[in-house]
């Protein structure tokens, strides 16, 4: 009766290197379908729903990169045993996930690590935190940069043939998090390997962050699951304007503008590779923004609320602002668990700067492996210097917020309000807590930050440094501002979605969060039409295949 092609199905629910699977495509939404339907009839069976969506969350990763969902379990299994470990070494016991540590910073990590005793005490501790640090970065290392560091040490080194498993450095930095807070006693471990698992590979999140700290979302898995009516509104308009703001604007410049842009250059004038360059600057923001509104959208969906991990950040007045506003998640994991490590500003403003510097490097490094991703950046960690020093010497022209005085978390400890993090302090509503920079000083750091932001996404976006420097050339010494008309012509859907996403992005926040409430106000019947228009809109503007998302690679 039914002509079921059974071989077309096993093949689009099995691995296909040349189609991960991600949000926006078809097959993660009807299987997106059926997953809801389960997990509601579990709503009330904890241990079954936590079993059922690790299932999930693994096959999700194996239809991401295949066999490779191995190595997640490694790092789950090492990091859970490493961890109760090193809970039963330490001299005092660790303190609940559920519960804030006295002296803890509001992100969940302590500003020091504990100090080792006279009888050394913390000796086995640290080096069951060196084991997990070998063990994890290890298996990063080798997928990500045997090639890279081998080709800078060997001059006939020929490249293996490495794969590179999908959100790899995501999955060992939020399970890194993990072991390091129950070394400085700010969670105590899990009982339990099935609800650690449930933590690393939660597929929301999985392959493209947020990095969820353990002390933010452990607490979530095992309380009464609650879906309220706000958070059903909130994560469909996450889902709506992600998919919008990845599969429309995002996908749509960069397959018809960016990419022939930065593939050859030399072929295009320098006004067409400025406005490349600004659409890169867009098509990155809306690709991984896009991402993390849809992963906290469907996380919020199944009753679970993720930190917001991007917040205008080209509203940006300074390049620490930006970082502020730019992947809060990666930044303030580099801050907690890198810079702080390194000592913070603990050791006068030489250290502070040399420190930001070598943060920035690394976070760089993690970026890929490349000398265009370390020269991004080490400038970005240069600026984020003299944004420093511009600051202590000339606060009230700089556009840097002052930072909140200590008074205000009494319960701190001094190690934590004098090591400030490589970002400022921020209100509690995501705005600087204040100012005493003119405003027209603010509108000018503002333009000269977006630009300098943009320029270096150039080192980001080409394949080579030689392309890089090809775009940067046709800027400066072939102009030619007349090829602006014909530009105009020729790419109208282009230069329309470019002002349509530059519009919405710069527009004011009261102006969003209206348009967000209202959205999730509306009756579901009415959500459900508008995701379908999206969905819609989506498939009329997408290329043919669709465009994994930009920070898969890392």
């Amino acid at each position: 009766m039914f002509d079921i092609d059974i071989s077309r199905i096993l093949s689009l629910l099995t691995y296909d290197p040349t189609s991960p699977m991600i949000f926006s495509s078809g097959i993660f939404l009807f299987l997106f379908l059926g997953f809801s339907l389960i997990y509601c009839i579990l709503h009330k069976a904890d241990t079954a729903r936590i079993i059922f969506v690790t299932l999930f969350s693994y096959y999700f990763y194996y239809k991401s990169s295949g066999i490779y969902f191995l190595l997640l379990a490694i790092v789950t299994i090492s990091d859970f045993y490493i961890a109760r470990a090193i809970a039963k070494a330490l001299p005092t016991p660790a303190a609940s996930p559920s519960a804030p540590v006295p002296g803890a910073s509001p992100s969940g990590s302590s500003a020091t690590v504990p100090d080792a005793s006279p009888s050394g005490s913390y000796l086995k501790p640290r080096l069951l935190v060196a084991l997990s640090l070998l063990i994890d970065l290890s298996l990063l290392a080798y997928f990500k940069y045997t090639n890279f560091f081998g080709s800078l040490i060997f001059h006939d080194w020929h490249n293996l043939d490495i794969f590179l498993p999908v959100g790899v450095s995501f999955f060992t930095f939020q399970s890194l998090s993990y072991t390091i807070d129950v070394y400085r006693g700010n969670i105590r471990p899990l009982d339990r390997l099935l609800d650690y698992a449930f933590y690393v590979s939660f597929f929301p999140q999985l392959v493209a962050g947020p990095i969820v700290r353990a002390r933010d979302f452990i607490p979530q898995i095992r309380r009464p699951l609650l879906i309220t009516n706000r958070m059903i509104g909130n994560g469909i308009f996450l889902i709506i304007a992600g998919l919008f703001k990845k599969a429309v604007i995002s996908d749509y410049i960069s397959v018809n503008f960016v990419e022939r842009v930065f593939d050859q250059p030399t072929l295009y004038s320098g006004i067409e590779n400025l406005l490349a360059v600004y659409g890169y600057t867009l098509q990155i923001y809306c690709d991984f923004s896009g991402y993390s509104d849809m992963a906290i959208g469907i996380a919020l969906l199944l009753g679970f609320e993720f930190p917001k991990n991007f917040d205008n950040p080209y509203k940006s007045s300074s390049i620490t602002e930006f970082w502020r506003r730019w992947h809060i998640s990666l930044s303030s994991w580099l801050k907690d668990y890198l810079y702080i490590s390194l000592g913070g500003n603990r050791h006068g403003k030489f250290r502070q700067y040399l420190n930001l510097i070598i943060t920035m490097l690394l976070g760089g490094l993690w970026h890929g492996a490349s000398l265009n991703f370390i020269l991004w950046g080490g400038i970005h960690g240069i600026i984020l210097a003299f944004d420093k020093m511009w600051h202590s010497l000339c606060p009230s022209l700089s556009p840097l917020p002052q930072k909140r005085k200590a008074a205000t978390t009494p319960n701190a400890s001094p190690s934590v309000t004098s090591s400030p993090a490589p970002v400022p302090d921020a209100s509690p509503s995501g705005t600087p807590s204040s100012t005493h920079c003119p405003l027209s000083i603010k509108v000018i750091s503002s333009l000269i930050t977006f630009h300098i932001v943009a320029s270096l996404w150039v080192l980001f976006r080409a394949s080579t440094f030689q392309i890089a420097s090809d775009v940067f050339t046709q800027i400066f010494t072939a102009f030619h501002p007349a090829v602006l008309g014909q530009w105009l012509s020729s790419y109208w859907p282009v230069a329309l979605l470019m002002a349509l996403g530059y519009t919405l992005h710069f527009l004011p926040s009261t102006w969003c969060n209206h348009t967000r409430r209202s959205v999730s106000q509306l009756p579901l019947p009415l959500q459900a039409i508008l995701l379908v228009i999206v969905i819609w809109i989506v498939i009329q503007v997408k290329s043919s295949d669709v465009q994994p998302f930009i920070y898969f690679q890392f």
